[in-house]
């Protein structure tokens, strides 16, 4: 469980789903609302919501949240269409797409990271050379 739940901002109360440590699900999780996991899950998560993934959970899925925390395992890909933050304990193997990304020291990831951000992506674009037009004498 994270030892300071407001610093994370998704209190357990706020959530509309809550995955407890001795519960185990297989299958297509889906949803709107926030979700905290702090147990085994495995198969998929798809939310419009917040994703909290407390430090003892195991996740065997592919993760889509709008924002996500992850204190615990994850091994699959993880997509947020906003915000991703890996606590210190934090291990991640797959895949992860963010808009925006914050790693803590100690946190592990196996995996490529693609952010995209409209602002960078025009920057990072590479301009043609121009091409000159042959002279005819």
């Amino acid at each position: 469980m994270f030892t300071n739940p407001s610093r994370e901002g998704m209190q357990a109360s706020a959530a509309e789903t809550h995955i407890g440590p001795s519960v185990k699900v297989e299958g297509n999780f889906s949803g709107d609302g926030d979700v905290i996991i702090e147990g085994v899950l495995m198969g998929t998560l798809s939310t419009k919501g917040d994703v909290r993934i407390g430090t003892n959970a195991v996740i065997e899925a592919e993760v889509k949240a709008k924002n996500a925390t992850i204190a615990g395992k994850v091994r699959g890909n993880i997509t947020t269409s906003n915000h991703l933050k890996l606590m210190s304990t934090a291990g991640v193997s797959g895949d992860i797409k963010a808009m925006t990304l914050t790693i803590e020291e100690g946190a592990v990831v196996n995996g490529k990271i693609m952010m995209s951000h409209d602002k960078f992506q025009k920057d990072l674009q590479v301009a043609e050379p121009r091409k000159e037009k042959a002279k005819t004498a």
